[in-house]
This record gives C-alpha cells, structure tokens and sequence, in this order.
C-alpha cells in the first residue's frame, strides 16, 4: 500500500512539474508573441496564464477521476481539451523564435510542451492502471443455502477467511485514499457479495 501511494505520487508530481515548466517557459515567449502581434501591454501577459492554468485545473481533474476508476471513455471531452491546451502552449512557445528565425530556442521551447501533451495522454491511463493493480478482485460469493431466507442476523453470519482478507485490504486502500472508513453497502459493491455477508464482514472488521 504504501509503495502504491508512492508511486501515484511521483506521477502526480512529475505532471504537475511538465505543467509549471511548460508555462515557465511559455510566459516569456508568449508575452514577447503577444506584444509583437500587437496585444496591449496589459492583456499581453494574461494569454499564457489562461492556457496554463487550463492545464492545470485539467491535470487535477483528471487525476482525480483516474484515481476513481473513471472510466476512459467518458475522460475523453477532458483529455480532447487537454491536448488541444498542451497544442496551444506548443504553438504560443515555439511562434515568436521561428518569426524570428530562431530555431534552434524555437526546438528548446518546445520540449516542455511536447512533454505535457504526451503526459496528458500516459499519465490518467498509469493512474487508472495503478488504482487496478492495488485494488483487489471481488471476491465471489459463496452458495446459498436453499433456506437462505431464514438465515440469521448477518452479524453472526460466518465469514470466509479469504473473504474477510480481502475486504480487509478494501477497507484498508479506502481509508488510505479517503480518510474515512468504508460503509458496509460500498464494501458490498467492491466484493460482489450479498448485502448481509458484507455486513457481517464490515462488523467483523469494526470488532
């Protein structure tokens, strides 16, 4: 658990960092563009801050969401305007060094927003695999007996071994993650198991 909160972290931070250094090295460039098209002073050194803080309010959102298990699919509005920021920042960059004939700054300038669009596209899909490979599978049911509706109270309701593990380890990534504990009906849903055997388990854990 703890290398896997490690481990989103460096990502977190490496994203975060392509973000400040990609608007570090586009606010100069793109005040310099601005004022050469004609900006006014005044507006010319917000235009980069917009793109920039675009990115940053995206690279959390998305995060967030790959953490969650968010499906990629429905990540795609947020990632298609991702890219369409990190294309912006690589165009604001590199337009004032190549007018100017300045190629070879113009190729320098453009590594931290190239690097931006790729860790736009890696970054949610190693969050999402990483949140895969610390959360357990569910844990299958066992078979209920014919007279499963006179079953007793689920607080004395036996518990399987492995399954209480592996709702230990649920529980465990959820107040790592949330700081809270998790409620019986969410530890149902993350094992695929019968409401009362989740109870009797989450009783088992609080004990």
């Amino acid at each position: 658990m703890a290398e896997d909160r490690m481990t989103r972290r460096v990502v977190t931070v490496v994203m975060a960092l392509i973000a400040a250094l990609a608007f570090v090295f586009s606010f100069g460039n793109v005040w310099s563009l601005a004022l050469r098209l004609g900006v006014p002073r005044p507006v010319a050194p917000l235009i980069a801050p917009m793109v920039d803080l675009s990115v940053l309010g995206l690279l959390v959102a998305l995060r967030h969401l790959s953490l969650h298990g968010v499906p990629a699919a429905q990540l795609r509005g947020a990632l298609r305007l991702m890219h369409l920021s990190g294309l912006l920042t690589l165009a604001l960059n590199v337009a004032e060094p190549i007018i100017t004939g300045h190629y070879g700054r113009a190729a320098l300038d453009a590594v931290a927003p190239v690097l931006l669009l790729g860790w736009a596209q890696v970054g949610p899909q190693l969050l999402r695999s990483f949140r895969d490979i610390s959360s357990p599978a569910p844990v299958p049911a066992p078979p209920v007996a014919p007279l499963a509706a006179a079953a007793p109270a689920p607080s004395s309701t036996a518990v399987p071994g492995p399954l209480l593990e592996a709702a230990r380890r649920i529980a465990d990534n959820h107040r790592a993650e949330h700081g809270e504990p998790i409620a019986p009906a969410q530890l149902r849903a993350r094992l695929g198991v019968s409401m009362p055997l989740a109870a009797a388990a989450h009783a088992q854990l609080s004990a």
